[in-house]
């Protein structure tokens, strides 16, 4: 099936690298005139031009952006992707005030002002509202503490934007994803493998074997999700999450012997 987002505009946040990037394009495929925002650089102007879209540069974090964003889509906006966001390794106990705000800044603020700021545009003809959550919303580990709460609060806010957006034919749903090879998630395997002296490829074939699926997904893998999500095959889908982790929330065992 194609052209499932024919003649739609959709606005990627995040858009340079990863997840955003991929999504992009995706959807660019499906049809979409699709509207790139984010850092990056000469990455994000390559990212545009690979699907034929509209690069802004600017941060998620500043109100002026995010309006310049919006009125790169014009009168129309159909469907809205946050994928920006940021992972500082962390401990609870270490944990500073600036890297929490960072990480909620980014992960939680951005976002929200995103989604308020289209909101107008999306409620002239209904559409699509899709947050790039994570796993660690749900299974939180000891070194990510200010991520891990942040994407937790992005799946709230996402529920609360279906329930009160619903009846302007907004839905708003969010994806988790697991382990996804991403600029972010290299950066962490290097971090680990100069930790315990190995290499980055190491470190992710360690990390396979608590996955189900025994592999780590790519950034493709998460934009179908979010095509799944911002299409009209979701048309009864709204305040729900998609967690797209290869299993890797699955228990070793069922049971206990």
């Amino acid at each position: 099936m194609s052209g499932r987002l024919q003649g739609r505009k959709a606005l990627v946040t995040g858009a340079a690298t990863g997840m955003g990037r991929a999504t992009a394009e995706r959807f660019s495929r499906e049809g979409a005139n699709v509207v790139l925002f984010g850092l990056g650089g000469a990455a994000l102007d390559a990212a545009a031009e690979a699907c034929g879209g509209v690069a802004v540069h600017g941060d998620v974090t500043d109100a002026g952006d995010i309006a310049a964003a919006i009125a790169a889509c014009g009168d129309r906006l159909d469907i809205l992707v946050n994928a920006a966001g940021i992972l500082i390794p962390d401990e609870p106990e270490s944990l500073t005030d600036e890297v929490w705000q960072k990480t909620f800044a980014i992960n939680v603020t951005g976002a929200m002002m995103a989604c308020r700021a289209a909101l107008p545009l999306l409620k002239r003809q209904g559409g699509a509202i899709v947050n790039i959550a994570s796993v660690g919303a749900f299974n939180a580990g000891g070194q990510n503490a200010a991520y891990s709460a942040s994407k937790a609060a992005l799946v709230s806010y996402t529920r609360s934007l279906a329930y009160a957006h619903g009846p302007d034919g907004i839905r708003a749903n969010a994806v988790a994803p697991g382990w996804v090879r991403t600029p972010m998630s290299e950066e962490e395997m290097r971090e680990a493998a100069r930790l315990n002296g190995t290499t980055a490829e190491a470190e992710f074939a360690a990390l396979t074997g608590r996955i189900a699926l025994r592999r780590v997904a790519e950034p493709a893998e998460i934009a179908v999700c979010c095509l799944f999500l911002a299409s009209d095959e979701a048309s009864f889908v709204t305040g729900a999450v998609l967690v797209a982790d290869g299993g890797g929330r699955a228990p070793v065992q069922n049971r206990a012997v």
